[in-house]
């Protein structure tokens, strides 16, 4: 059978790895009510849609809290960029 051991090297470098993914969940956690608060700033300044894209805007804003606040922040940041495409926001 064989067996590989782990260097220190590799030993670091996994340690290292984990840590960076455990640090980078709350990142994408904290990005979605910032998208929240920016499609809401910009409903509250006015736009030019329609009654109909207004709506859509609104559903996706709400779909992307309800995601967010369920864990699925990949799906709100994804949900919430729809809404932000079409209100023209970066």
């Amino acid at each position: 059978m064989f067996v590989q051991t782990m260097t220190p090297k590799t030993v670091k470098l996994t340690t290292l790895a984990a840590a960076l993914c455990l640090l980078a969940a709350p990142a994408f956690a904290n990005h979605c009510p910032i998208d929240m608060a920016a499609i809401d700033a910009a409903l509250a300044a006015g736009t030019d849609l329609s009654e109909a894209e207004l709506d859509q805007v609104h559903d996706w804003r709400d779909e992307g809290q309800v995601l967010h606040e369920g864990g699925d922040h990949d799906g709100s940041v994804a949900t919430l960029a729809k809404a932000k495409e079409m209100l023209g926001i970066e």
